[in-house]
């Protein structure tokens, strides 16, 4: 008798549990909420890993913008090597499923289709991302990362929402020891019903576990010793100020 109840105390208070979730997670997110505004507010600091992570709430938006830093402990070489592989996002960006460039405009302009894994009880999403580079010269030692969802590039899919916005803009700066500085800043609208609060914990979620995602994947030995060119020039902190 005493371990069936037992079982039932337990068995109940999971069930209260997962069905106070949401409620937790909404009360949270309207703590936040009413704490944010125009100005970027520190979100996490994770010292060990370098990657701090930052939110505002724009006007007239109901779903806030995130800002993400962190340091990649690798060359630009390589990171330019796990961005264009993409059918292996799974392996690092958020809860994607499948993954697959869809044209090649130049060496630096891309279209890719990406399926993103929903939350439990909603249905998945998917997105068509333009992304464009633009590259180092004389007088910019970075390369920003322009990526903006083109939703009306291709007919809807059956039983998938198709994303109006995950747009982003990334800024990589090379620094000494073959080290580089990421900084992201951008909007994510995972379009049909969400409700806000559940929006806006996976883009307070999301930028820092990609960030941690891809300082995994800059260590592979698959991207970091492959000999494979890339189809674009990028320096490291050593070659842009070896310029007279």
């Amino acid at each position: 008798m005493l371990l069936r109840s037992t079982l039932k105390t337990l068995a109940l208070s999971g069930l209260l549990a997962i069905l106070a979730a949401p409620a937790l997670a909404e009360q949270e997110w309207q703590e936040v909420q009413s704490r944010l505004g125009n100005d970027w507010r520190l979100i996490k600091q994770d010292r060990q890993r370098q990657i701090r992570t930052y939110a505002k709430l724009e006007d007239n938006k109901n779903i806030r913008s995130f800002k993400v830093e962190g340091i990649l402990n690798t060359r630009m070489e390589t990171i330019a090597r796990v961005l264009l592989d993409f059918p292996n996002y799974n392996k690092w960006y958020w809860e994607v499923m499948e993954s697959r460039q869809l044209k090649q405009t130049s060496p630096t302009d891309y279209h890719i289709y990406i399926i993103h894994r929903a939350p439990y009880g909603l249905p998945n999403r998917d997105v068509i991302l333009r992304a464009t580079l633009e590259l180092q010269n004389r007088d910019r030692n970075f390369v920003v990362l322009k990526v903006k969802a083109d939703p009306d590039y291709m007919p809807e899919v059956p039983k998938l929402v198709r994303m109006p916005a995950e747009d982003m803009t990334i800024r990589f700066t090379p620094l000494p020891g073959q080290r580089v500085m990421v900084e992201a800043e951008g909007f994510i609208d995972p379009g049909g019903k969400v409700p806000s609060w559940d929006a806006n914990l996976i883009q307070r979620n999301a930028p820092y576990t990609v960030i941690m995602g891809f300082q995994r994947m800059v260590l592979r030995e698959e991207y970091r010793n492959s000999n494979t060119p890339i189809p674009f020039a990028v320096q490291d902190y050593e070659q842009t100020t070896a310029h007279p």
